[in-house]
């Protein structure tokens, strides 16, 4: 930012969204951080897609470009975070567990009017501390710029299920399974597998919001059986599918 380029006004606050609710692409002038309180959100930026479910909440620094998109009916909560306590936070979108207090304070924050001066601020700074030692873990989908990476990923996209192996991916896009792994792992830090399941998670996060059972979204989303999507999702998510459907659940009603 130029000395001569105003700071945005600091923005928190709380709404419930409907599901597929989404936000086209913007950026800000200083940091931000979304909260699900119930419900899942996914933001999408050039490096790839972030989801959160309501165990994490989202980052993203100054001027990344971002959109948004909701599964579920969605209790979003909002804060924006100046650029001097910016620095303190990591410096790419990225997504942290969600400690008791952290959630506490980011509710207190965005449900309740501020007690008194400087109150805001002062539990704000609590909220970048706790972020600060947090560790990411992210849902991150990273998208490839490799041409022949771009092929075989948007075949995956096109349809998660497909059961194709990388040799088979390899031949439709015209590279070796040897290419393709190799610039899995050096452009999105991340083998072939991990890459197709993270996909494939984030499509179960959307089957199971709009109703489908653990063992349809199992079906739909390429696993052979229910169990292996289960821990598959719960390594990933956090919770099981069922919990995390039923949360959904207890949300709406």
């Amino acid at each position: 930012m130029t000395p001569s380029e105003p700071e945005e006004a600091t923005l928190q606050g709380a709404a419930w969204l409907p599901h597929g609710y989404q936000l086209d692409p913007h950026s800000h002038v200083q940091g931000q951080l979304v909260y699900a309180a119930a419900g899942t959100l996914a933001t999408v930026t050039e490096r790839g897609t972030w989801v959160a479910p309501a165990n994490r909440v989202t980052w993203t620094p100054p001027r990344f470009a971002h959109s948004h998109r909701l599964y579920g009916r969605t209790d979003i909560r909002l804060l924006t975070v100046p650029v001097h306590l910016c620095a303190r936070l990591v410096d790419h979108p990225s997504v942290f567990a969600v400690s008791p207090l952290l959630r506490e304070a980011i509710l207190a924050l965005t449900d309740k009017p501020e007690r008194g001066p400087g109150a805001h601020k002062r539990l704000l700074a609590v909220i970048v501390d706790e972020l600060a030692d947090a560790a990411e873990q992210s849902l991150h989908l990273p998208e490839p710029s490799d041409d022949r990476l771009r092929a075989a990923t948007a075949l995956l996209h096109e349809d998660p299920a497909r059961p194709a192996t990388l040799a088979e991916l390899g031949r439709t896009v015209g590279a070796s399974e040897r290419t393709l792994s190799r610039l899995f792992h050096t452009e999105l830090s991340m083998s072939f597998h991990r890459w197709r399941t993270t996909l494939r998670i984030h499509h179960a996060l959307g089957h199971l919001t709009d109703g489908l059972s653990v063992t349809e979204t199992a079906v739909a989303c390429g696993w052979s059986n229910p169990s292996s999507f289960i821990d598959a999702f719960t390594e990933v998510v956090g919770q099981t599918p069922g919990r995390y459907q039923a949360e959904l659940r207890k949300d709406e009603r």
